[in-house]
């Protein structure tokens, strides 16, 4: 049997994880390093040939330094960043934790959701101003038209927990169009979102950063919106025209938007998004792995794609190339 070198590159891990993946690879007589930074791990590549890291925040330099990598488990759903070229050896196999992270964003979104269509952000600002004004013409999700673009594990956990406030309608937007989860009143592929933004009341995104998914929510689109309507992202920040967005808050011709990503992270000092009309940023907090969930999900997945891996099996969690996830 060959015997592989696995190099875990994770801070996140307990005791109880090392201990699941050293049992694992001693299994299958396999060889486990593990380390807490990338730092601390990009000496010690020349020899890994499976590596469990995020492909983002610069896990493509780990990539580059394992000449005879075989397969990158990606820790982070993105994995963008290794798919450059020269970035993975010819061959190497690549999966990612998407489906680790439904959870933990699905109720950052709700949470979002709700503080739109309460209008928290202007509360927030009479607060602030030590002021008492409690008349605000509220929203809600119930009777709403809600859009969500990108029908995946985040998408669709976001659309099960808000399918209990009793939107109109629930419309998801997906490359396919195949519909997937019963939760959708009715899916469209990508071709028909113009079709469907003067109709939403709360627009959702939760695309992957692929060629396809760049300035999809272009100015053009943005103006295709009621003025009434809600935009949400946490997927990517190149998928909207942050610009447009901006001039669209203050403008009034959106009602408000939340973003837990953004064209460019950290926002920089004096960018105009930092100040826009109703609008809640976090920074880029959804997902991480910042709940146990996510945690031990993304562990097992690892654990589940390492056996298959070992018997020469397909990859559960394979990214197909072409599409980016």
């Amino acid at each position: 049997m060959e015997q592989f070198t696995i190099a875990v590159v994770n801070s996140f891990m307990n005791e109880a994880h090392r201990e699941q993946i050293a049992a694992l690879a001693a299994e299958h007589d396999a060889k486990v390093k593990f380390f807490t930074s990338q730092d601390e791990a990009l000496p010690q590549m020349a020899d890994v040939d499976i590596l469990y890291a995020a492909a983002t925040g610069g896990g493509h330099k780990l990539a580059q330094a394992a000449p005879h990598l075989k397969w990158f488990c990606s820790v982070s759903a993105g994995v963008d960043p290794v798919l450059r070229p020269g970035v993975l050896p010819e061959g190497c196999l690549l999966s990612n934790s998407s489906g680790a992270y439904g959870v933990t964003i699905a109720e950052h979104l709700v949470m979002v959701t709700l503080m739109l269509v309460r209008r928290y952000p202007e509360y927030a600002e009479i607060i602030r101003r030590h002021e008492w004004q409690n008349n605000l013409p509220l929203r809600s999700i119930k009777d709403s038209r809600v859009t969500i673009v990108g029908t995946g594990d985040i998408g669709t956990r976001y659309a099960e927990r808000i399918q209990s406030f009793q939107p109109a309608r629930i419309v998801g937007i997906n490359r396919s169009g195949r519909k997937r989860s019963a939760v959708y009143d009715e899916v469209v592929d990508q071709s028909h979102l113009t079709e469907y933004l003067p109709a939403t009341d709360i627009l959702v995104l939760c695309l992957p950063g692929t060629r396809e998914t760049t300035n999809l929510l272009s100015r053009e689109r943005l103006a295709m919106l009621p003025k009434d309507a809600f935009v949400i992202n946490v997927g990517r920040g190149n998928s909207i025209d942050q610009a447009a967005l901006v001039e669209a808050l203050n403008h009034d011709e959106l009602a408000g938007a939340a973003l837990d990503v953004m064209a460019k992270e950290p926002i920089p000092e004096g960018d105009p998004l930092w100040t826009a009309k109703n609008v809640i940023l976090t920074p880029h907090c959804s997902g991480k792995m910042t709940l146990a969930y996510t945690r031990d999900k993304s562990v097992a997945m690892f654990c589940e794609d390492f056996v298959h891996f070992i018997k020469h099996e397909p990859l559960a969690h394979e990214v197909k190339r072409e599409l980016g996830y």
